[in-house]
């Protein structure tokens, strides 16, 4: 048994294998909100994606790149899906990993989503288009507390920089839809703290969180959409960069003609598929990360 264990660990170790490191994040007990059952992760039928859904406890799961290219840079991952599910792959983990090569380490958070059933995705269509108050209702419900678990995201990274091996000026917050309406929340509610060194919503979802007036001590935003995008984002988008612009501060801003919405790591054929390598090309000229090429 001794002699399997240990070729077991050896073989791991080859393999490049790691036990997931999961961060709980502290968080407060909601009134008016009530969660039966765990979090649930299936693959999604309807959206074609691996997703999560009935998130109640907020988490992190950290992806940490190879010591010999690590910059000290650090990016908390906010997955999209309507706060009712988290599409936890294209707008997730795979950008965690793409984010690893180039010496960055990311934080895929799962903030706190709207109460739901074995289908989330199924509850948030079926809510949506049958009870729209109910559904206006609930996302209302839910956003203080995904903010809320956003501004925790980065006041733990800060606070923990040693130890996660990250630099404490330079965290950013990384945001898909709803995921980019937490991001704004978060710009929008942070102290010196909880504020991100950066912002990336992509396709942020501004009717969750409208834009609104730009504080003196943001930090520089990168905003990145499709102007096809069918729930019609683009304009949310061009009215952030436009609010930052006016205000004098960093901004950038890379509106595709195609892509649709949730395009994520998802390969289209289109120029909306190298999205990503805009933000670093962006985060080079910001000197917000190393070269690791």
């Amino acid at each position: 048994m001794k002699l399997y264990s240990t070729l077991l660990l050896f073989f791991l170790l080859i393999s490049g294998i790691r036990a997931q490191e999961i961060i709980t994040l502290p968080y407060e007990i909601p009134a008016g909100l009530e969660w039966e059952g765990e979090e649930k992760a299936y693959f999604s039928t309807i959206w074609n994606n691996e997703v999560v859904t009935n998130v109640s406890i907020p988490t992190m799961q950290v992806f940490r790149p190879d010591p010999a290219i690590a910059t000290g840079t650090s990016v908390v991952v906010a997955p999209g899906g309507g706060l009712y599910a988290l599409s936890i792959e294209s707008e997730g983990n795979m950008v965690a990993k793409w984010l690893n090569k180039k010496g960055i380490t990311a934080f895929v958070l799962k903030y706190r989503l709207v109460p739901t059933g074995e289908d989330g995705v199924k509850d948030l269509n079926e809510t949506s288009s049958k009870n729209l108050e109910e559904f206006k209702r609930l996302i209302g419900a839910v956003m203080p507390l995904s903010v809320a678990d956003g501004l925790t995201a980065v006041k733990y990274v800060r606070s923990h920089a040693d130890e996660l091996g990250v630099k404490k000026d330079r965290i950013g917050f990384m945001g898909f839809s709803a995921g980019g309406a937490v991001t704004m929340g978060v710009a929008y509610n942070a102290t010196d703290q909880t504020r991100p060194d950066f912002l990336v919503p992509v396709y942020a979802w501004t009717d969750a969180m409208p834009v609104q007036e730009v504080s003196e001590n943001v930090p520089p935003m990168l905003v990145i959409c499709a102007s096809d995008d069918p729930l019609g984002l683009a304009s949310g988008s061009v009215a952030l960069y436009q609010s930052w612009y006016q205000a004098g501060k960093k901004a950038s801003l890379h509106m595709y003609s195609k892509g649709g919405h949730g395009f994520g790591m998802k390969e289209q054929g289109l120029p909306s598929d190298t999205w990503i390598e805009r933000f670093y090309d962006w985060a080079l000229a910001e000197e917000l990360v190393a070269s690791v090429d």
